[in-house]
């Protein structure tokens, strides 16, 4: 049965000496704070949030337009910087990286997925998943090619590989921009309205692609404005005016039966972790 309840969640244990171990969540946010200031004055979009995500969980963050959701997920990610408080992700205290350290702990430790794709429209489907291991040195030549292959299958895009983002659909490039988030093996991935663009069967399709990840052990922080999408999530967490109000714990639902011309993607191709 889901249980709705008020954040007034105690701030996590940590270790208290040498040998000492707590329990950590894989996402620890503590009093962010994010300010922006222009001419007109300073605006306050994020007012001491606090957050933890544990491993394995499927989170979804959802709200009105400028309510503050993809701000907080670019606090997760690094793509912004807290105006105070911190931010821990395994353990690193992101807010402290440099903007060198940043993108080098990015390309290992997270996968990010946008709602417009973002793929380079002059590589191929395989080039653009390839990419991320190139920039991060991870994996052999040879292996980066065979991964990608592999990466592809599991979203059913195989053979598509030598083909340019522009010869595919919108969901097709949203699939194989999922396969390029699991690029590098990341523990955590996190996601953009990743489905706002897409029509309501290839968004279904997209979803499930998540539910099986996190079946594989990822974690993943998901911002949506469906709220159907949201109520099969382990946790939603609600967004308003830069805090966060409200969240709804429910157990795992099983993916819904969808009505395609394919098999369900999550049993084509070879799994990758």
């Amino acid at each position: 049965m889901s249980e709705s309840r008020r954040r007034q969640r105690p701030a996590p244990s940590r270790p208290s000496g040498p040998g000492k171990s707590a329990h950590r969540p894989l996402i620890d946010l503590h009093h962010v704070v994010k300010s922006y200031t222009s001419s007109a004055g300073t605006f306050t979009v994020l007012k001491g949030v606090d957050l933890q995500v544990d491993h394995g969980e499927f989170v979804t963050v959802i709200g009105k337009s400028g309510s503050g959701k993809t701000t907080l997920i670019n606090m997760i990610t690094g793509i912004d910087r807290p105006t105070s408080g911190e931010v821990y992700v395994n353990g690193t205290p992101v807010h402290h990286l440099t903007e060198g350290q940043l993108a080098a702990w990015r390309g290992q430790t997270i996968g990010i997925v946008f709602q417009f794709f973002q793929l380079l429209p002059t590589l191929s489907l395989l080039e653009n998943i390839m990419l991320p291991m190139d920039f991060a040195a991870k994996y052999n030549p040879g292996e980066r090619r065979e991964r990608a292959m592999a990466l592809l299958g599991q979203v059913d895009m195989a053979e598509h590989a030598p083909k340019f983002p522009s010869a595919v659909s919108g969901g097709e490039q949203q699939r194989v921009a999922i396969a390029r988030a699991l690029a590098n093996d990341p523990l955590l991935i996190v996601a953009d309205e990743p489905t706002g663009n897409l029509d309501s069967q290839t968004a279904e399709l997209v979803y499930r692609l998540f539910q099986g990840l996190v079946r594989q052990g990822k974690t993943i922080v998901m911002v949506t404005h469906d709220p159907d999408l949201a109520s099969r999530s382990s946790r939603s967490i609600r967004v308003a005016d830069g805090e966060i109000v409200d969240e709804v714990n429910r157990p795992a639902t099983p993916p819904r039966a969808v009505l395609v011309q394919r098999p369900a993607l999550e049993n084509r191709g070879e799994k990758v972790r």
